[in-house]
């Protein structure tokens, strides 16, 4: 079962990443830019940015390590159960994430590697 230090560690192979605070909860940002919090809401979890048609997909598929409340409804974030979810599929989804964040620059020097 990750945890958040799993989730900073992951996300720290990745250039730019910082670990910072959003609404008053750890958070990562690449270049400033918001991609992933750990949420200490009454329903917990970890907010992370992806694709609205990524996270349609994942509330479909009924896994039940992804979720969404009200309150994440319309925007382009996914809720992640970490006690539900694998590593390697917590990496492709943290990765997705800066992916999707990270300015043109970064990202190209990351997939040349």
């Amino acid at each position: 079962m990750p945890t958040w230090d799993d989730v900073v560690a992951i996300a720290s192979r990745m250039p730019e990443v910082e670990e910072t605070t959003s609404w008053q909860t750890p958070s990562l940002k690449v270049k400033g830019k918001f991609f992933a919090r750990l949420r200490t809401e009454a329903e917990g979890g970890l907010a992370i940015v992806c694709e609205p048609g990524e996270k349609a997909a994942l509330l479909a598929s009924a896994d039940p390590a992804f979720y969404t409340t009200p309150h994440y409804e319309g925007y382009a974030m996914i809720l992640v159960d970490l006690d539900k979810i694998d590593t390697q599929r917590l990496t492709e989804l943290i990765e997705d994430a800066w992916l999707l964040k990270a300015p043109a620059r970064v990202r190209r020097a990351y997939e040349q590697r």
